[in-house]
């Protein structure tokens, strides 16, 4: 490994990762939750590396080697970054032990600050790269511990509201197992093929998840953690919409995700007013910050 790559591998280095990636939420976010899983037992198996410790200026989360055989998979072959100094971190973000530019990847971040960095890259290392950018959610009682001084800023409830009650003869509270993963699939806006539900199973094998299933004993609605621990891939089939079901999962989700002593967050897609509703209704903390995402294909 060269010389300005370190890797972080006593849980006690990794402890004063998170600790110090603590303060400076939110833009550190992705890769603060995705240290804190690491910090439960890695069960993603992946590493963190930085260019300097302990004043480093840039960290990267990825997978081990071993688990990136598929060059063209881009829901494995993810990065999460974070860089006190954006400007200055293209040069450790440009070393192939850091990021393998030459497979089909992925970097997520919530910093859109890095998005200069990261086209600049792309065109060196002839790249091409597609990003979106989403609306970043946070969970009232994460919010309360971890950055209080953005509910005092705008005066916000320190809790998740509780929705309007359903149907609980009709629908139950259960968890998602693998012979789910193909219809969690089917409805991710970012999923629809055999990769995307490989990760998924290995999410719903990974960590807890939640569902509500319906009067068939099929699920209706979901709601899934992905290796950042972010509440992803959320969805109700559509002839059970607008009744309320993915608010009261949600808001269970949250309750039992807050006892673990879990940070809790999500993204939507700018486009989708009816999430940005119901996380309004919920009283979810929209931040400051963005949820990004870079797709990169090498040309």
């Amino acid at each position: 490994m060269s010389a300005n790559i370190l890797h972080l591998r006593s849980s006690q280095m990794l402890q004063l990762l998170e600790k110090s990636l603590r303060k400076s939420l939110p833009e550190s976010l992705k890769v603060y939750g995705t240290i804190f899983h690491m910090n439960q037992g890695n069960p993603f198996k992946l590493k963190a590396l930085v260019d300097k410790w302990p004043d480093y200026n840039a960290v990267v989360v990825r997978p081990e080697e071993q688990e990136m055989t598929d060059n063209s998979d881009h829901y494995t072959n993810t990065y999460q970054i974070y860089s006190k100094d954006p400007k200055n971190c293209q040069e450790f973000l440009g070393i192939s032990e850091v990021i393998n530019w030459k497979q089909h990847l992925q970097i997520q971040s919530s910093q859109s600050s890095l998005d200069e960095v990261i086209q600049n890259l792309a065109s060196t290392k002839s790249v091409k790269v597609k990003r979106t950018q989403c609306i970043l959610y946070m969970m009232p009682e994460t919010v309360k511990t971890l950055v209080p001084s953005l509910l005092q800023a705008k005066n916000l409830s320190p809790e998740t509201r509780r929705p309007k009650p359903i149907n609980e003869e009709l629908f139950k509270l259960s968890s998602l197992d693998i012979t789910h993963a193909a219809l969690v699939n089917e409805f991710w806006h970012f999923g629809g093929n055999e990769r995307s539900q490989r990760f998924i199973e290995r999410c719903i094998r990974t960590f807890p998840t939640f569902c509500l299933l319906g009067p068939e004993g099929t699920p209706v609605s979901w709601s899934l953690m992905d290796q950042t621990g972010e509440l992803r891939m959320g969805a109700t089939v559509p002839q059970y919409r607008a009744q309320g079901l993915i608010s009261h999962l949600l808001y269970s989700h949250v309750q039992a995700l807050n006892k673990l002593g879990f940070p809790m967050y999500n993204h939507t897609d700018r486009a989708n007013k009816f999430v940005q509703k119901m996380s309004e209704s919920l009283q979810l903390v929209r931040l400051p910050c963005d949820w990004s995402q870079w797709n990169c294909v090498p040309l």
